[in-house]
C-alpha cells in the first residue's frame, strides 16, 4: 500500500511503498546558513524522515544532490562525508541547478528502503 507522509497540496515529504522510501527534495529550514550549514540541516531532516519510515541512513540506496553553485561541492561534501556511514554509501549524483528560491544553496533527494536483508545486519564489508 502506498503511504504518504507530510502530505501537502503540491507534494508529500515522503512516500513509502513495499519497504521503499521516496523522499521529496529536502532544503534547509534556515536558508541563511552557508552551504555546509544547509547541508547539515538537510541531512538531519533526512534522518528524521528515514526514522519515521522505519529506515536509517545505512539503507539509503540513492541520493541526488542539487547545488546552486557546483563550486560549493567541497563544502557540501564536508557535511556529507561526516554524515554518510562508511561501507554503506549510496549511489549518488551531484548536479548544479537553479533551486526554487535563490537563498537555497543545496537540495537533497533520497531513495531508501526499510527492509535490509538478514545477511546485511551488523556485518562490516
Amino acid at each position: 500500500m502506498i503511504r504518504r507522509h507530510g502530505v501537502g497540496k503540491r507534494l508529500s515529504e515522503m512516500v513509502t511503498y513495499h519497504g521503499f522510501l521516496f523522499l521529496a527534495g529536502q532544503v534547509a529550514k534556515d536558508p541563511s546558513k552557508d552551504v555546509k550549514g544547509q547541508t547539515e540541516e538537510i541531512l538531519a531532516q533526512i534522518d528524521e524522515l528515514l526514522e519515521e519510515g522505519g529506515a536509517t541512513k545505512k539503507s539509503i540506496m540513492s541520493a541526488t544532490i542539487y547545488l546552486a553553485d557546483i563550486g560549493t561541492f567541497a563544502e557540501m561534501n564536508a557535511a556529507w562525508d561526516a554524515w554518510v556511514p562508511e561501507g554503506h554509501t549510496p549511489a549518488r549524483a551531484t548536479v548544479e541547478a537553479k533551486l526554487a528560491k535563490p537563498e537555497y544553496k543545496v537540495e537533497i533527494q533520497i531513495i531508501a528502503c526499510n527492509g535490509m536483508s538478514a545477511h546485511d545486519h551488523g556485518h562490516a564489508h
